[in-house]
């Protein structure tokens, strides 16, 4: 593992535990020191990821010496005769994966010893996993799972795959998307897979009429759900006014729905609204101040490409430069953010910047504008969104107060 000045790429053990601490009636028994999931689970409830009941077994030498999992089958048990719990996800930290603790040969040989308990193993606790293939991995295993002898249901229906705690404002940007589907099209919202969901809502998984999928790393998940159940998928984030609007276009033919025009007009007339007298301001003071025409965009690849496309979409935004917080994202457009890009992105003063509160902090900037994490501060369910008509009028906002504070 390398040395980092600022936060280090975050594991695929946190990824699991971003994707899996959102999951009611359910129990995540990480093997391996307690401090581990003591630090992990203040920062998810931090996030505003609850529901799944996070616990660790610790560990000691004699279990990593002898290789004694006598910890783990007492915590299962524990967990299943005080909680009522009966569905177990089990993790390993980095120590037991680094000395070879086969965990889904643990959970199978136990699985006799507890026939009422599902124990549901999961491998990404190594350093060679990175967060965004440990929630590939964990919306996956999830989706190969759970979903139990679906049912299509009779009013056309779907789920959100990929709103996970590691996506700033994740729970906010879910909601409106399904508030934005359910007012088009009098769709049923089934399941958002993982967050703010239960164990019996993702047992249904495989009822709905498509799946939507709002990160790269969910496609997977989505890709197997086709292949099982034939349910067709769609990938995107809706940002913007004409990318909402085409985000809804696309539903309307995978569905073979009819949109509610009203509502599309209704919602798309009432940000155009608010955000008309901030265009005018705004665009003038771009125009005026070319220095300041300037977009930095810091965050998950998605995201960032998503308020790109808002920002020119809105307000002309001469340069919009996008950095995503994962080497793996990175494309012709969008560079990679190390840590001697940050030193030079908080360098420069002029122009507007979009990050997490880390990079924020480091150029002395205003904390609003923050859009990925890491995050030191407590979140809600109940913040603005940034997709949808609604996040249109958020981002909007944010801008233009911006050049209220540079003007």
């Amino acid at each position: 593992m390398g040395l980092y000045k600022t936060v280090p790429p975050l594991s695929g053990r946190m990824g699991a535990l971003w994707c899996l601490s959102g999951i009611a009636d359910s129990a995540v028994i990480e093997y391996g020191c307690m401090g581990h999931m003591a630090y992990g689970r203040t920062f998810l409830h931090r996030m505003g990821s609850y529901g799944g009941h996070l616990y660790s077994t610790h560990i000691g030498e004699t279990d990593i010496a002898m290789g004694d999992t006598s910890r783990l089958s007492r915590a299962i048990e524990w967990v299943s005769e005080k909680e009522g719990i009966k569905t177990i996800f089990l993790l390993p930290s980095s120590v037991p994966e680094v000395i070879g603790v086969d965990l889904e040969a643990i959970a199978q040989e136990l699985s006799p010893q507890f026939p009422d308990i599902v124990l549901i193993p999961f491998t990404a606790g190594g350093f060679d996993t990175w967060g965004d293939k440990g929630i590939e991995m964990t919306l996956l295993k999830l989706a190969e799972t759970l979903p139990d002898n679906p049912v299509r249901t009779q009013k056309p229906s779907f789920n959100i795959i990929g709103s996970c705690a590691d996506m700033f404002r994740f729970q906010a940007d879910a909601s409106e998307m399904a508030r934005l589907v359910s007012g088009a099209f009098d769709m049923e919202h089934l399941c958002t897979m993982a967050s703010r969901t239960s164990i019996s809502k993702l047992e249904h998984l495989g009822d709905a009429h498509i799946n939507l999928v709002v990160r790269r790393e969910g496609e997977a998940a989505a890709k197997y759900l086709r292949r099982r159940y034939g349910t067709p998928y769609l990938m995107g984030r809706p940002y913007g006014l004409e990318g909402t609007l085409a985000w809804l276009e696309q539903i309307e033919v995978q569905c073979k729905l009819k949109v509610r025009e009203s509502f599309v007009r209704g919602e798309k007339a009432e940000a155009m609204e608010q955000i008309e007298p901030m265009q005018t301001v705004l665009t003038r003071f771009l125009r005026v101040h070319r220095e300041e025409a300037r977009l930095i965009l810091a965050g998950h690849a998605d995201v960032v490409r998503g308020i790109e496309q808002c920002a020119r979409e809105l307000f002309g935004f001469e340069t919009v430069t996008c950095y995503c917080d994962n080497p793996g994202m990175k494309s012709a457009d969008i560079n990679y953010l190390t840590d001697k890009v940050k030193e030079e992105i908080a360098a420069e003063q002029k122009g507007f910047l979009m990050g997490s509160q880390e990079l924020l902090n480091m150029a002395e900037r205003e904390q609003s504008l923050q859009i990925s994490t890491p995050d030191y501060l407590w979140h809600h369910a109940y913040e603005p969104p940034f997709v949808g008509f609604r996040g249109a009028v958020h981002l909007a906002s944010l801008w233009t107060n911006e050049m209220m504070r540079k003007d």
